[in-house]
């Protein structure tokens, strides 16, 4: 494990912020950093692109599904089963909030509090490409 310090508070609450923002957050912080020449440190580095990759990689699945949806709704017998899926993933279950948007939120949340707690938050997959582009280590 790499021996680093514990991240300062603001650190903690740009990277948790970041992940609510879609990136947005952490791209005005890196926009900052470049600006003032400051270094940014491996856990802004880290918690900055993984907010950013998962609000790009969230942007491309919603597209994706969306032209595979319209593709097959053209199929007869086929579209009452995706408009049927659609439908089912889209309503309102909980709270007034989609299987969806349930998921997604809880997705948000947990990075968001692992990064406000000053550790480092793990997605199969997400995080393994992070740790190679940024040169950190588990």
């Amino acid at each position: 494990m790499i021996n680093e310090t514990k991240p300062y508070m603001i650190e903690r609450i740009v990277a948790a912020l970041s992940y609510y923002t879609m990136g947005m957050i952490g791209f005005i912080w890196l926009l900052l950093g470049l600006f003032t020449k400051a270094r940014l440190r491996p856990f802004m580095q880290y918690h900055i692109f993984q907010s950013i990759f998962i609000s790009i990689a969230f942007i491309l699945f919603s597209m994706l599904i969306s032209f595979v949806s319209n593709i097959l709704s053209v199929i007869p017998f086929i579209n009452k089963l995706v408009a049927q899926l659609i439908f089912y993933f889209n309503v309102p279950f909980i709270a007034g909030f989609s299987i969806t948007q349930l998921f997604v939120y809880g997705l948000l949340t947990y990075l968001a509090v692992t990064s406000y707690m000053g550790k480092y938050s793990y997605i199969p997959y997400v995080s393994e490409i992070i740790d190679m582009n940024t040169g950190r280590r588990r």
